[in-house]
């Protein structure tokens, strides 16, 4: 994933400078997990041609596995009186009223193991086809999306977001040091460069989402003054 956001950015935005790769240079590091890599890209591999039949099939299989847990657990109910005193403790404290078991797989000190040894929740049914590595990496995987849900929500509405106002127009006369919040090295990035569109200013180099949404908050700013 990030020879990927390397080749992009010296394609796109150029470098007057050694790049060095760092998981920041990444606008949406969240989505590019080494943990989901397999989960990304062996689609587009095997339009590729270079995903061979056996290791497309157990991708399916991986793939419907935990689609299939993520969907169970969103529906098992946990109620209170379903857990031990262990249980009662990983999970942080007694509980309140009654969850579904996907909700308490998102708090830090419950993992999936522990999960499915509440009585009501029961452990997952495997394949007949699962190696022991595979279920290994399916569990992991259940409680990594569970976990990561609501960030990587916002992450993808933020990069619609982005992709919808790609085409506003930045007017020729706007003066980037009345923009509040940017930094110093983005104000004067944005004054050499003047781009005509917000998708222009993102595709300079250093430029983060946060700074194209300041600027995108400025000019609705501006809009309604001049209004």
């Amino acid at each position: 994933a990030y020879i990927g956001v390397l080749v992009d950015d010296l394609v796109t935005r150029g470098t007057l400078e050694p790049y060095r790769m760092f998981t920041s240079r990444a606008e949406y590091r969240l989505l590019l997990r080494e943990d989901n890599a397999d989960l990304r890209l062996t689609g587009i591999g095997r339009e590729l041609g270079v995903v061979d039949d056996e290791r497309w099939r157990v991708f399916n299989l991986k793939r419907a596995a935990i689609e299939r847990e993520t969907a169970r657990l969103a529906r098992q109910l946990v109620r209170p009186e379903d857990l031990d005193e262990p249980q009662v403790e990983r999970v942080g404290g007694p509980l309140r009223r009654e969850l579904k078991a996907l909700e308490l797989l998102k708090r830090p000190n419950l993992d999936y193991e522990t999960l499915t040894g509440i009585r009501t929740v029961g452990a997952r049914i495997r394949a007949a086809a699962e190696t022991a590595e595979l279920t290994e990496q399916i569990d992991a995987q259940v409680a990594i999306q569970a976990r990561y849900d609501g960030y990587v929500d916002r992450q993808r509405k933020e990069i619609e977001r982005t992709r919808q106002h790609a085409d506003t127009a930045l007017p020729d006369d706007l003066d980037y040091e009345h923009v509040r919040g940017l930094s110093n090295e983005i104000r004067q990035k944005l004054g050499d460069v003047r781009p005509a569109t917000l998708g222009q200013a993102s595709r300079i180099s250093g430029m983060t989402p946060a700074a194209v949404s300041l600027l995108l908050v400025h000019l609705k700013k501006r809009r309604l003054k001049s209004a």
